[in-house]
């Protein structure tokens, strides 16, 4: 279960104001204060479930009071028409907070689902599908935790956990080799230093230069064979284990294809910027 820190918290009351606002105008005029309702959410998709915690919160945030009964937990495969929790208490307070805590359940579990599929795609190769900092502004933690309900590994947080050199880093510091020894003086062995390359040419220079983490950026897949070979051979004679990943224009259809090159890691910026939702929906059963 994903912990709720103080961050999650805050991102669900921001969500809840935003669409509740001034008050439930609609639950106001028709629903009586004193009115309690017992409420299921129904699958209406099926793929991993992902975001329990995290919808129960929502609900609380809004009345302490509720009573929560789950019939599946955290990364639990699910089938559409299961039910997957029973909510009961204030039938105001349930109608005001359907809406966002169905909006995290369902975006969270929609990336634990199509991480799922990436995982799927790769196994057996040993190589492992990682996330990206391509996740919706506020929205990280929970993300990332998402695409590790779905199988996948997280990449860096932000850019304060890990070194990672890209283009315009090197086009400022001048060459990979600037770059790199810039950050080594000052990193002094805290941080695992990764460089991104576009060509065997940036390879041989990050190498020499003493990256711990290569990504190979947009290379075809006979690219990656060489480049691959290329690093594994050095990291032998230098008895120093470097790290490959593969990086740009990945998905479903290709996804093997590039594990099958050899990588450690494939990195895909769809599993949270682009993962279609899983849907729910929330009826209520009884009031009274």
């Amino acid at each position: 279960m994903v912990k709720i820190t103080g961050q999650v918290i805050q991102l669900i009351r921001q969500a809840l104001k935003e669409d509740i606002g001034s008050g439930d105008i609609t639950t106001t005029f028709v629903v009586e204060p004193q009115t309690k309702a017992r409420a299921i959410i129904i699958a209406k998709s099926s793929g991993i479930l992902c975001g329990l915690t995290v919808c129960q919160e929502v609900f609380r945030q809004i009345d302490k009071g509720f009573r929560f009964k789950f019939w599946h937990e955290e990364g639990d495969k699910i089938r559409r028409g299961e039910k997957i929790a029973e909510i009961e208490g204030k039938a105001a307070a349930i109608l005001s907070a359907e809406r966002t805590g169905l909006n995290f359940l369902q975006h969270l579990s929609g990336i634990a689902t199509l991480t799922s599929y990436f995982v799927k795609k790769v196994k057996s190769t040993g190589v492992q599908i990682c996330d990206t900092r391509k996740t919706t502004p506020g929205w990280r933690a929970l993300e990332k935790y998402a695409v590790k309900m779905g199988g996948g590994r997280n990449h860096r947080l932000g850019l304060y956990d890990q070194i990672l050199i890209k283009d315009n880093h090197i086009k400022i510091a001048g060459s990979i080799s600037k770059a790199i020894y810039k950050a080594r003086i000052r990193n002094k062995g805290k941080l695992s230093l990764e460089l991104e390359t576009k060509n065997l040419r940036e390879i041989r220079e990050a190498l020499l230069a003493g990256a711990d983490w290569i990504m190979l950026d947009n290379f075809s897949i006979p690219q990656m064979r060489n480049a691959i070979r290329l690093i594994r051979q050095f990291s032998k004679s230098k008895k120093r284990k470097i790290i490959i990943e593969v990086s740009g224009n990945v998905n479903l259809k290709n996804v093997r294809h590039f594990a099958q090159t050899g990588p450690d890691l494939i990195s895909v910026g769809q599993l949270t910027h682009s993962a279609p939702a899983l849907d729910f929906s929330l009826k209520i059963i009884k009031s009274w």
